[in-house]
């Protein structure tokens, strides 16, 4: 993912999750953002309720790699939070569960 994609500072990951609004699914929860780029930018987190950092990092890629599937609109900071049984969950669950909060959110183009 190219660096202009990613939130990459804390002061990013403030504003989306004071302004933005969240949409959760039992495998992630999404908080969807207004902005006024031209393209949509994602931030990942996994807190350690996930298990050790070799599971995080895991449910982070499994993320990243799912949002990599998707068409979104322009004007977007995202943040996906994994929740617990993220790193375990057949891919297409996964998939499926992005393209519902995205579809919530709006922000598929």
């Amino acid at each position: 993912m190219k660096l202009k994609n990613r939130l990459t500072s804390t002061t990013e990951f403030r504003r989306v999750r004071r302004t933005g609004k969240s949409y959760a699914h039992p495998l992630v929860l999404l908080i969807a953002s207004p902005s006024i780029n031209e393209y949509a930018r994602l931030g990942v987190t996994a807190s350690r309720a996930i298990g050790n950092a070799v599971r995080r990092n895991r449910a982070k890629r499994r993320m990243r790699a799912a949002f990599q599937e998707f068409e979104l609109a322009a004007g977007w900071d995202l943040i996906l939070v994994a929740r617990p049984g993220l790193d375990e969950a057949p891919w297409s669950e996964l998939v499926e569960a992005m393209n519902d909060l995205l579809k919530k959110a709006g922000a598929i183009g």
